[in-house]
């Protein structure tokens, strides 16, 4: 069963929950990456004190990158456990998209420096682990653990999309970090698609 959210709950409110159940280590999962034409799919697992941090900490989508850059640098330096696993688009094309983020996640968890008792992940779909979990819908607006996931697995893949610009600057990556833009579009018609590229996704594979 999902959690749906509520407004009136703080946002330590699952790992409050179920440190009242007895875990210890409750890491949050999310994932960057599952639209774009181009990359991989980055996932992280992020285990913060049972305070929280400092900072307030919010859906990556919703924060400007100068700002995301500073919460993934304090994360770093305040949390207990950082996991990041990393699937990169010809496995992307071999599982799909959906069985590729599920394994970035399960690497993201087992790259972990300490294994997890719990497991809180957004979205609505589950991971092959024998960790105890819950999936929350939202979970990047609802948990701190799944936001400060959120936060180093966009980092990180944005990152990895500005290293590869330097080697495909044509495509112009360090701007649209591979997402299916206009000028991404233009620029596949004008070039055609490199290593990089998702040959299974719409935009892609008419160019095949």
């Amino acid at each position: 069963m999902l959690f749906k959210s509520l407004p009136e709950q703080p946002k330590d409110f699952f790992e409050r929950m179920f440190q009242d159940r007895g875990y210890q280590r409750i890491a949050g999962l999310d994932e960057a990456g599952r639209g774009p034409l181009a990359g991989p799919v980055v996932a992280a697992a992020v285990v913060l004190p049972s305070q929280g941090i400092h900072e307030e900490l919010f859906d990556s989508k919703k924060i400007p990158s100068k700002k995301r850059e500073l919460l993934y640098g304090a994360i770093f330096s305040q949390a207990l456990g950082i996991g990041v696993g990393i699937i990169g688009q010809g496995e992307i094309d071999e599982l799909n998209i959906l069985q590729a983020t599920l394994k970035a996640m399960a690497l993201a968890v087992n790259n972990l420096p300490l294994p997890p008792d719990f497991l809180l992940i957004d979205g609505n779909q589950g991971l092959s682990l024998a960790i105890a979990q819950k999936p929350i819908r939202k979970g990047d607006q609802l948990s701190n653990s799944i936001a400060a996931a959120s936060i180093v697995a966009k980092v990180t893949r944005d990152h990895i999309m500005s290293e590869y610009h330097q080697k495909y600057p044509q495509y112009d990556f360090a701007r649209h970090k591979g997402y299916g833009t206009k000028e991404h579009r233009q620029a596949i018609e004008k070039f055609g698609i490199c290593e990089l590229h998702r040959k299974t996704f719409r935009g892609v594979k008419e160019y095949l």
